[in-house]
């Protein structure tokens, strides 16, 4: 698999085989987001891997899902995540930058994984509060998202986007994600 095929056919998974992923391929995800970039190299951003069975379901319920399809794109039990990642931005150090370092650093994240067939969900929807008090996350670091894994038991695809931007499911259960067509967004030595 190449950086083309992983980038075009990459789509969020909200529904998980209930196998554990090895430790090492996980922190392998996190080797290649701490070569992401970051503006002026300062470096804000530090992870947690969640796989310990006792938290699962705990970080779970920090976390809202896919709104558009709710209530049946929730992972049930069964369906859960075998693994989350933290990441978590270090306020003192990167500040109006961070967002940035995250979302180069977060991307990595999802493209590799799918590169070791794993499925992930990018979440910002999270009870930031009660999620650092669950994994004593120090006062000075931001929780900017909740990167949810596990091997896929379901699948998403992209299509055309139409007359609307919400996902939803067929009735095999697929997921279709719209994406505006390429003449839409794209202007050439101007607007």
């Amino acid at each position: 698999m190449d950086v083309k095929d992983a980038i075009r056919n990459r789509r969020t998974i909200r529904k998980y085989r209930q196998e554990p992923i090895d430790r090492k391929v996980l922190e392998t995800l996190i080797e290649g987001a701490r070569l992401a970039p970051s503006a002026a190299n300062l470096q804000p951003l530090e992870y947690i891997i969640v796989d310990d069975d006792k938290l699962l379901d705990q970080v779970f319920e920090t976390l809202a899902w896919a709104a558009y399809i709710y209530p049946e794109g929730n992972p049930k039990e069964g369906e859960r995540p075998t693994a989350y990642i933290v990441v978590l931005a270090n306020a003192e150090d990167g500040g109006k930058w961070n967002v940035h370092d995250a979302g180069a650093a977060i991307m990595g994240i999802l493209l590799e994984a799918y590169s070791y067939g794993i499925g992930s969900c990018w979440v910002g929807s999270v009870k930031r509060k009660r999620l650092a008090e669950l994994l004593n996350i120090p006062g000075k670091y931001e929780i900017d998202s909740v990167i949810a894994l596990g091997y896929p038991a379901e699948k998403s695809v992209a299509e055309d986007m139409k007359d609307s931007i919400k996902y939803y499911k067929d009735d095999e259960g697929v997921v279709h994600v719209p994406k505006r067509n390429l003449e839409s967004i794209l202007h050439i030595n101007g607007f």
